[in-house]
């Protein structure tokens, strides 16, 4: 791999992660439309660690207190505060994606990769998060999201596992939809991402170690770090601009894309 395509699938998996314009459909599309070959299952643990180490250290004082509470409260009942209960409702909303990975994993990686499934969820998650950010009360935090709440996020985010539909487009649009504030839902999708990441990156790790492929060290620690940086300034200037501009950008984004694609790539 070249220095430019490093750069451009680390930097796209850095920041179309965590944005909800699906990083599946820009890592899938992005070789077809600029020839490159395909990258390999090693680079792409590498730039999925780098999103994992950006989301933690950004997170890094929530995921400490989330943690050590989560313990706290397997050993004493009456130990339990708002960043056990977070920790909890991560757990129950990563529970169906796991799920739904293992059951559809080989259908996910063949005929679910093409354009044209790209193309609906693109368009199609689009008009369901731009529904539910208008609907939406927009009154809640993530700490008060229930077991019924978390649940229903963790359905949402198993339907991503479908390229184009965005992880965290649709747990946001279930946040949304579920009247949590544009920031809390952001901030509880963002957390979800951890568990999340953890459980595909190591199923693709167990892939890699299992095909006995070379690595290049190189582009992976280079690909690794320039995922972290910007998967890092993503989150911060998202969390920081997402009540004002709302969700209505990246609608318009997801839209254009999914006709460009409709265009370009079907006949």
């Amino acid at each position: 791999m070249d220095l430019l395509q490093i750069f451009i699938l680390a930097a796209l998996q850095g920041l179309t992660e965590f944005l909800p314009i699906s990083s599946s459909a820009h890592l899938i599309l992005a070789p077809l439309v600029l020839d490159y070959a395909d990258q390999g299952f090693a680079f792409d643990v590498a730039v999925h660690v780098g999103s994992l180490l950006a989301v933690i250290s950004y997170f890094r004082h929530e995921v400490i207190s989330i943690s050590r509470d989560f313990f706290k409260s397997l050993f004493n009942r009456y130990a339990t505060t708002p960043e056990s209960r977070l920790g909890w409702m991560i757990i129950v909303a990563t529970i169906p994606v796991g799920l739904f990975g293992l059951l559809m994993k080989s259908l996910i990686e063949g005929e679910l990769r093409s354009p044209l499934v790209i193309a609906i969820t693109t368009i199609g998650f689009g008009i369901v998060l731009l529904v539910f950010d208008k609907i939406g009360k927009h009154s809640r935090d993530e700490y008060s999201i229930t077991w019924r709440d978390a649940l229903i996020i963790g359905l949402f985010q198993a339907v991503a596992i479908i390229p184009g539909t965005s992880r965290s487009g649709s747990t946001m649009s279930a946040g949304l939809m579920l009247g949590l504030t544009r920031e809390a839902a952001s901030r509880f999708s963002f957390l979800l991402a951890i568990p999340t990441i953890l459980m595909s990156g190591g199923l693709v790790t167990l892939e890699l170690i299992s095909s006995d492929a070379s690595a290049d060290w190189n582009s992976l620690l280079l690909g690794t770090a320039l995922s972290f940086i910007t998967a890092y300034l993503c989150i911060h200037y998202f969390l920081r601009f997402i009540e004002r501009i709302g969700m209505t950008p990246f609608v318009l984004y997801r839209l254009i894309l999914g006709v460009a694609i409709l265009i370009f790539f079907l006949p």
